[in-house]
Formats: C-alpha cells, structure tokens, sequence
C-alpha cells in the first residue's frame, strides 16, 4: 500500500526512465553531441532542475526553453550549458539575456535589429539562433522576410548565428505532406548559413527521416514517456506514474445521481469511490464520463462530472478484495499511459503533462 502520508496524490518521476529516453536519442542521432534537452514549461511540469540535472550528467549540450524567466531560473542552478529562449528578445530587457549568458532566437526583423544594434554597441558578434518559419505560420521569419534576409546575407552582420532553426507543424501525422515541404524549405535556406549548426527535428520528426536530423535535434514530449509516432507503438520508457488515494467508499442506490449536475443517474445499485483528484490536480473535466482510472490493475471508470478536488469511479468490476478508504488508484502507471489518458480527455498528452497539478507530493527515482 502507498504511504501517502499528507499528500492525497504522489507523482513518481522515474529519472533513469528519462536517462534511457534520451540515450535512445542519442542511438537514433548516431552522435553523443547531437540532442538538445526542451525543458520549457518547468520540464513540461516534471521539475525544471531534476530533469536537467539528469541531462547534464548524460552531457545534454544545449537545453531550449520557452521564455525569458525560464531560462534565468535554469542559468541559476547550470552555470555552463547553453540555454535559447525559442520565444524570442523580449523588448526592454536585452540586457537580461547578456547578463545571464543567453541564446536569444530571434524571430523577427525587430528582434535582429535590436540584438544587432547591442552587437554594434559591443563592438563584437554576440551569438544568437535565427528561426525560419517554413510553413506552420507561428513563430519565426516569414518567407518573404527570409527572401529579404538571404539576399544581402550582410543585413546580420555583428551576429555570430549559431544555430537556424524551423519546427514541425504535422511530424506526428505520418506521410503529412507539410513535413517534407518544410523539410525542402529549409533544406534550401540552410545552404545561405553554411557555417551554422542546423536544428530541425522535434521529437516526432526525429523519428521520421534521418535526413531531418542535421546537428541539433530538439525532443521534448518524447524525452518524457510520450509517443512522437502515434500510429506505433510507442518506443519511449514511461517516466512518469501517478497514484492517489481513495477517500471515501459508498453504495449508490439505483435511480440516484452522482455528482455536480446529477450528471450520472445509476441504472442499478452500484458501489462507488470518491477519489482524491480533480481539475485543479491536472485531471482535466473534459474527463467526466469518459476515462478509467484502474484498482490493482482493474479498470474504475469515471462516474459524473470532474470537479476541482474530487472524482467519483465506478467499482463494479472489482469482484475480489474490494478496495478501502485510503488505499491507493492508479491514474498514469501501467495500465495507462499519458497518451491513453489524453485520448479520453479528447486531448493530446502534452496536455496531460503539463497540467499535472503541484498538490501532489512529487517522488523522484
């Protein structure tokens, strides 16, 4: 039985399961220097400093987070490994990411300008990532600016372009015709840049053509237990493992409701557990009526509607030692991964992750 002691949930993070994920990076890259570590969104919500901890000691040579903030806090406790802020050169405090040794990626004219003129006021070429949007419209320099850009090559003077870089917008889709025009796209740029490492690979794309592998992959969901092929089964180890505890066991009476809204009416007598677990915890409400978390291993579907502390499961099909009050459900372990999880929540697992709630009491193995 899980000891839960004042926590209601324990989220277990499983560190070597991690180590493993990336060194089947680094076998698919066939380099020990080639995978970058995304840690954005607090190690999409694992833990920021244990996560990246791991990767150093596994020599991760360069870590992408999502903004400004992220990447001092990250500099704070790595004080060698280079961090990019992929969000761009927040304007008004350039200075913060020269203080702090800090790869901007610009993403707009404005943000070359501005770092360029730094780069002037120096008097020396101040590193940075140059993205290039090659067709999923988000961030990055747009075709007509990179057609502007690669005409006079001398409009960057002053900046040492470490690395280019684009992003995927259908790797995860097998055979989307998108990934290889964007693919061809950069292919074409990268020709303008030969001396720059090039980075375009997220998780899903590593796993699609070694072609798209250049010097620097860039895995994130993978890294962490998610599937980046999900017409496969998935390769990666499950780093994660979620359990709470049951706080009360109850018989519900056929034609009674259960829940905010009576939203589930009992077609029969039927035993039930009130968990402890809830939309404020990262189970999302999308959720109500639709997933399963499991007793030893038995499915306990979800009964009504989620709300933010609490959730009501079905124990109807637990014939054999019928569970208690404080014994432990799991929700993401072996009978469910974070992908099946999402599935049912009508989501994606990033989702699932990153919403993972910080009331539980975090164990790392």
């Amino acid at each position: 039985m899980i000891n839960f002691k004042s926590s209601h949930g324990i989220l277990t993070i499983n560190l070597q399961a991690l180590a493993d994920n990336y060194n089947l990076f680094k076998k698919q890259t066939g380099s020990n220097d080639a995978v970058a570590g995304v840690v954005k969104a607090n190690a999409y919500g694992l833990g920021l400093k244990k996560v990246t901890d791991k990767l150093k000691e596994l020599n991760c040579p360069q870590f992408f987070v999502a903004t400004l903030d992220e990447a001092i806090e990250l500099r704070s406790y790595n004080n060698q490994t280079p961090i990019a802020v992929v969000n761009g050169l927040m304007n008004g405090v350039e200075k913060e990411y020269l203080e702090h040794n800090i790869l901007p990626v610009l993403n707009t004219p404005d943000d070359i300008q501005r770092w360029q003129n730094i780069a002037h006021k120096k008097n020396e070429k101040l590193p940075s990532i140059i993205h290039f949007d090659t067709g999923m419209n988000r961030l990055g320099l747009s075709a007509a600016e990179t057609d502007t850009l690669v005409e006079d090559i001398k409009t960057i003077d002053g900046l040492d372009v470490q690395i280019i870089m684009s992003h995927f917008a259908c790797a995860d889709e097998k055979d989307h015709p998108l990934t290889q025009q964007q693919a061809d796209t950069f292919a074409e740029l990268a020709k303008h840049f030969p001396h720059a490492k090039k980075s375009l690979a997220n998780s899903p794309g590593l796993y699609r053509d070694q072609a798209y592998h250049y010097d620097i992959v860039r895995p994130g969901y993978a890294l962490y237990g998610g599937n980046p092929t999900p017409e496969l089964d998935n390769p990666m180890n499950s780093v994660v493992t979620l359990s709470t505890r049951i706080l009360q066991i109850r018989e519900c009476k056929k034609g009674e409701s259960i829940g905010y809204g009576a939203s589930h009416k009992f077609e029969k007598d039927t035993r039930t557990a009130t968990i402890a677990l809830g939309y404020a915890d990262g189970f999302l409400r999308s959720n109500s009526g639709s997933a399963i978390v499991y007793y030893n291993g038995q499915p306990c579907p979800v009964l009504g509607r989620v709300s933010m502390d609490l959730v009501t499961v079905d124990l109807s099909n637990i014939k054999e030692n019928p569970p208690k009050q404080n014994d432990s459900i799991e929700i993401l372990g072996s009978n469910q991964t974070i992908d099946a999880l999402a599935e049912t929540a009508g989501t994606i697992g990033y989702e699932i992750l990153t919403s993972l709630g910080h009331r539980y009491k975090r164990e790392y193995i």
